[in-house]
């Protein structure tokens, strides 16, 4: 720990950083905003890549409403549905008017991420075949979500934390 009178300084690889530039980066919004931002927006061009002939397959002629019944696939793995889609880019929206304060954007991540867990083991338990899979799921959008989860919870903790440690 590297420490100066009257300041709260820690080692990032040896150089000095102090409390506010860890929180708070150059554009002086809190790193937390800006995850959840860019969180968002992976989540809007997700949504519009899914309507996009190449990255995704089978588009004109295997895309549906809902449904498993479909065979379009994003990047030829995840099953994708108008209604995902539509999802998707709801979920984007969210993120970015979430990504305002500190306080929405670490709702957004980490209530995003337990939703993602739900749909995680919601896509473990049913059969997929069944009419209960209106997503639609298959096993690669399971691993997704878990690891979706996983990591929007990891980065709603992680960026909006804040050192209160004096040294």
């Amino acid at each position: 720990m590297w420490a100066a009178a009257g300041t709260n300084l820690w080692s990032l690889g040896g150089i000095p950083v102090s409390a506010t530039a860890r929180s708070v980066n150059t554009t002086g919004r809190p790193l937390i905003c800006l995850v959840a931002t860019a969180v968002g927006a992976v989540f809007l061009l997700t949504a519009v890549l899914g309507f996009v002939p190449g990255i995704t397959t089978n588009l004109y002629d295997g895309l549906e409403l809902a449904g498993h019944d479909g065979n379009a696939k994003l990047l030829g793995l995840f099953e994708v549905s108008v209604l995902l889609n539509i999802v998707h880019g709801l979920y984007g929206v969210a993120g970015l008017a979430m990504a305002r304060t500190a306080a929405s954007a670490r709702t957004y991540l980490i209530g995003g991420g337990v939703i993602y867990l739900v749909l995680w083991i919601y896509g473990l338990i049913i059969d997929q075949t069944s009419d209960a899979n209106f997503v639609p799921l298959n096993d690669a959008d399971n691993w997704l979500h878990l690891g979706l989860g996983v990591g929007m919870i990891a980065l709603g903790l992680v960026s909006g934390r804040t050192d209160s440690r004096r040294t």
